[in-house]
């Protein structure tokens, strides 16, 4: 039996427009979902070309859940995204071409060549980098929070896992840290019901994951994560409760990952009929049938939106691809702290 809220459907226009957003909003949510796809569909092309070292992980079917969440998020919060956000990224303002030379490991991408290729956040857009051990970023993302209420700031902290994360130790800290100090931060688990071969049935025996959250003292919901506008709504009110000071929420976003754990990956053990009924439900042309049915999206609205993004990442690749490999005389630049870093104190 289900604990957590299970959300209803996106609803009409005048629902959405309830909830904050004009229809300006609305194109520019199409808008991220295509270049958050595209800037992938490139990253697997550079791959392929041999561009990219090391493997190649992508988010195909978490574009709604991604850029849903981060449409939400305010100016001055901050998030700790994985490798399946990268509609994070895009809808806080990291501009494609950095992330195309993120992939290629070139001196201009957000970590200027010194990480692995998923590995990237930009601290100036409220974003903090992820690391291989997914769900050690929960507790990150909970001291960020802690550091708000400590402060008194209005800020809230967003903090991204998978199922198979949530079966770690951190992920079970961070929360009950988060919920016994009802702390202004919210998590969002993005449920592909797979953790890499393991399927749902054999990492957890609740019904929902947000049915977690009851036994950490706060809210679970459970939301369709193909569905860009019901997520944003629930990512909404969970961020602005916690703004207010009413403690975190865990958002169980339902997805399934449409392409195997890595390009190395052919996802045979994902049955075929999975993938088909999940591709019924593609979180963009979900998306684009609700503005066509909603929102009157024209002919020409459309092809202006799908020009602009073609060729907006045809430039980038372009200019990732003329960034250059990093010197090598920069390589401890930024990995160690400065004596002037340390006399800071922490507070401020």
């Amino acid at each position: 039996m289900s604990i957590a809220r299970v959300a209803e459907p996106s609803g009409s226009l005048q629902e959405v427009k309830e909830w904050g957003l004009d229809r300006e909003d609305l194109l520019q949510i199409y808008r991220n979902m295509l270049i958050t796809r595209g800037v992938e569909e490139r990253g697997h092309i550079l791959y392929r070309q041999g561009k990219i070292p090391g493997s190649f992980y992508t988010g195909r079917g978490n574009e709604a859940s991604s850029v849903g969440v981060a449409m939400a998020m305010g100016t001055d919060d901050v998030g700790t995204p994985l490798h399946r956000d990268m509609g994070v990224h895009i809808t806080r303002g990291v501009e494609p071409w950095r992330i195309l030379a993120q992939y290629m490991g070139r001196a201009d991408g957000p970590t200027h060549g010194k990480d692995g290729n998923v590995h990237m956040a930009d601290m100036n857009l409220g974003l903090v980098a992820m690391v291989s051990h997914l769900p050690a970023m929960l507790p990150v993302a909970v001291g960020c929070a802690l550091a708000f209420r400590i402060r008194e700031e209005r800020r809230v902290a967003v903090a991204w896992s998978g199922e198979g994360a949530m079966a770690r130790g951190d992920a079970h800290e961070g929360m009950n840290f988060a919920g016994v100090r009802q702390l202004p931060v919210v998590f969002i688990c993005d449920n592909n019901q797979w953790a890499y071969s393991t399927p749902t049935h054999l990492e957890y025996a609740v019904e929902h994951l947000a049915d977690r959250a009851a036994a950490y003292g706060f809210e679970g919901v459970v939301v369709d994560g193909t569905d860009v506008l019901a997520v944003y709504r629930e990512a909404k009110r969970a961020i602005e409760k916690a703004r207010e000071g009413g403690g975190p929420t865990l958002i169980e976003n339902q997805t399934l990952r449409m392409e195997g754990h890595a390009v190395h990956d052919d996802a045979f053990y994902v049955p075929k009929e999975l993938f088909e009924r999940w591709a019924e439900r593609d979180p963009i042309e979900r998306y684009r049938t609700w503005l066509l049915d909603n929102a009157d999206l024209t002919d020409e609205e459309e092809d202006e939106i799908t020009g602009y993004v073609k060729k907006l990442l045809n430039d980038s690749l372009q200019r990732a691809d003329e960034s250059p490999q990093p010197d090598p005389s920069t390589l401890l630049d930024g990995v160690y702290a400065t004596p002037e870093d340390l006399d800071t104190p922490h507070h401020k």
